[in-house]
């Protein structure tokens, strides 16, 4: 079953330090956008990787559209050797990124995040203004939907 926010409370219960991005940002603010992942911005430190190694590991991560009868080994070196990754888990997908185009990494992330309250674990969600500029900076087609929410989520805001 997909649970995108649960994935998310595991992570943040863990002290995986990341930032939600994406559709379930958008949903967090708000938005009645419809998403099937759940995009986060990681930090690349070793002992982060291991944490998001130990979270997800439980769940069987395997790379999106990997052929199912190829070995796979997925564990916190896995993740030291790439950046971005997609992966299909027992809990949905996630797409661990290592930098927001427009936005940047990590750290730059945080600058531009709210806190949110996920059963009692505060996590870094995406300000509506920086959703708004990674996905403008992204330019894909299947953005527009999002693009549009946030600009409504935005000028809601503004008219308070």
């Amino acid at each position: 079953m997909i649970n995108l926010f649960e994935l998310a409370r595991r992570l943040s219960e863990a002290r995986v330090d990341f930032v939600i991005v994406g559709g379930v940002a958008i949903r967090a603010h708000g938005g009645n956008y419809v998403t099937e992942d759940l995009d986060i911005c990681y930090s690349r430190t070793n002992e982060n990787l291991k944490r998001v190694a130990d979270v997800l590991a439980p769940l069987e991560p395997r790379p999106r559209n990997f052929p199912a009868g190829l070995p796979y080994v997925f564990d916190w070196t896995t993740l030291q050797h790439g950046t971005n990754f997609t992966f299909e888990t027992s809990m949905g997908d996630i797409d661990l990124l290592g930098g927001v185009k427009g936005v940047g990494n990590f750290d730059d992330l945080v600058k531009n995040s709210l806190k949110i309250d996920l059963d009692g674990h505060e996590t870094y969600v995406l300000s509506v203004p920086t959703l708004i500029i990674a996905k403008r900076a992204a330019g894909r087609p299947k953005d527009e939907a999002g693009l549009k929410v946030l600009e409504a989520l935005q000028e809601a805001t503004e008219n308070q």
